[in-house]
C-alpha cells in the first residue's frame, strides 16, 4: 500500500503496450557460425597456475613483435605476473590498482596509466584484490569494463593476448569463452595429471559454450616442460586439438626465465622455437574439442602413478562416531487422520 507522499507509477497506455509487444517479437539476430571476420585476433590462454603460461605468452609476444606484428599482452591473473618477464621483472602497474586510485582523486584513467611497451610489444594487467579482500572473478569482470570505456574494441592490434588462470572456474575468468570476447583458446599444460585436469576442464567449458550458440573454438595445446613421457600429447590427441609446440624441459630456458631473459628472440638458440610457435598460433583455426571423462584422462597414466587400483569403501556411522551405533527414535511429530 502507498502512502500520500510515494509517487504513484504511470499506468503504461494502449500505444506502450503495443511498442512492447512488437519489441518482444523481434526475433535476436542470429548467432554467427563462420570463419571469425574479425581483423585482430584475440587469443585467450588458458592453464594450471605455475605451468608456464606467462613465460609462453612473454616470449610469444615479443617473437610475434619482432615478426612485425602488432601485439597486445594482457594479464587476467590476479598475481599479476604475466608482464613480469617481458619487463625484466619490473611490476607494472595494475588496471584495478590504478582506477582505484583515479578515482579517489577525481581523475579518469588514461592508457598511459595501465598500458607501457618494451621493443614492440604493448602489455598491460587487469590485476585483482589483495587476499581475503574481494572476488577475483569480479576484478577480471572490472577490469575488462575499464578496457571497453578505453576503447578496446577499437583499437588497431594484429594480436590481442590474453593471459588466464585455468585452475579457477568462477565467471569472471570464463568471460572470454563465455562471451565470445576472443576468437579461440590455446592450453598450456604438460605431462602431468593436475595440468591436463585443468587443460581439460576448459576445454568442457567451450564445449559448454558452443553448444548454447558460442562461436569460441580451442586453437591448441602448448606443451611447456616437455620431458617426452607423451601424457601431454596423448591428451591433445583424444581431444580433437593440435599441438602448437612442445617446449622441452631445459636447464638452459629454466635458468633464463628465473632471470627475467627473454629467449623468444630471432636470433636466439630457442628463436625457431618460438617462430614456428608465431606461426601456428596465427594460422591455427578454432575447432571444437572433444573433452574426456575423469576415467579416460587417467587412463592417459600407469595405474601406478594414479592409484586406479584403490576401492572406495563407504565409511558407516560407527567409523565416524568412534562407538558402536546407537540407534535414536524419530522426533517426527505424527498427526492422526481426522
Amino acid at each position: 500500500m502507498s502512502t500520500p507522499n510515494q509517487p504513484q507509477a504511470a499506468p503504461i497506455n494502449f500505444m506502450q503496450k503495443e511498442r512492447l509487444r512488437a519489441e518482444a517479437a523481434i526475433e535476436p539476430t542470429p548467432v554467427h557460425t563462420g570463419e571469425p571476420t574479425k581483423e585482430t585476433q584475440i587469443i585467450a590462454i588458458y592453464g594450471k597456475g605455475g605451468i608456464g603460461k606467462s613465460f609462453t605468452l612473454a616470449n610469444l609476444s615479443y617473437m610475434m613483435a619482432q615478426q612485425g606484428k602488432k601485439v597486445l599482452l594482457i594479464g587476467c591473473d590476479p598475481k599479476s605476473d604475466t608482464t613480469s618477464l617481458l619487463f625484466g621483472g619490473k611490476a607494472c602497474p595494475t588496471i584495478i590498482e590504478t582506477s582505484s586510485k583515479k578515482k579517489l582523486a577525481g581523475e579518469p584513467v588514461a592508457i598511459g596509466d595501465v598500458c607501457f611497451k618494451r621493443d614492440g610489444v604493448y602489455a598491460m594487467e587487469l590485476g585483482g584484490p589483495e587476499v581475503g579482500r574481494g572476488c577475483g572473478g569480479r576484478g577480471i569482470i572490472h577490469g575488462f569494463e575499464l578496457l571497453e570505456k578505453l576503447g578496446f574494441h577499437e583499437w588497431g592490434f594484429d594480436y590481442v593476448l590474453l593471459d588466464f588462470l585455468g585452475d579457477v572456474v568462477c565467471g569472471g575468468f570464463g568471460l572470454p569463452i563465455a562471451r565470445d570476447m576472443c576468437q579461440k583458446v590455446i592450453v598450456v599444460g604438460s605431462n602431468d595429471l593436475q595440468s591436463l585436469y585443468v587443460a581439460n576442464n576448459v576445454c568442457s567449458a567451450v564445449e559448454y559454450f558452443r553448444k548454447l550458440g558460442g562461436n569460441v573454438g580451442v586453437a591448441g595445446m602448448v606443451i611447456n616442460k616437455d620431458d617426452g613421457t607423451g601424457e601431454a600429447q596423448a591428451f591433445a590427441k583424444h581431444a580433437g586439438i593440435p599441438v602448437l609446440s612442445a617446449i622441452p624441459a631445459n636447464e638452459d630456458i629454466r635458468r633464463k626465465s628465473a632471470s627475467y631473459e627473454i629467449i623468444g628472440r630471432p636470433e636466439s638458440q630457442w628463436g625457431e622455437l618460438f617462430a614456428t610457435l608465431a606461426q601456428n598460433v596465427a594460422d591455427a583455426p578454432p575447432v571444437r574439442p572433444k573433452p574426456m571423462s575423469q576415467d579416460a584422462l587417467l587412463g592417459l597414466f600407469s595405474a601406478d602413478t594414479v592409484g586406479r587400483d584403490v576401492v572406495l569403501e563407504p565409511a558407516t556411522i560407527t567409523d565416524m562416531m568412534g562407538k558402536a551405533e546407537v540407534t535414536k527414535h524419530t522426533l517426527e511429530v505424527v498427526y492422526d487422520e481426522v
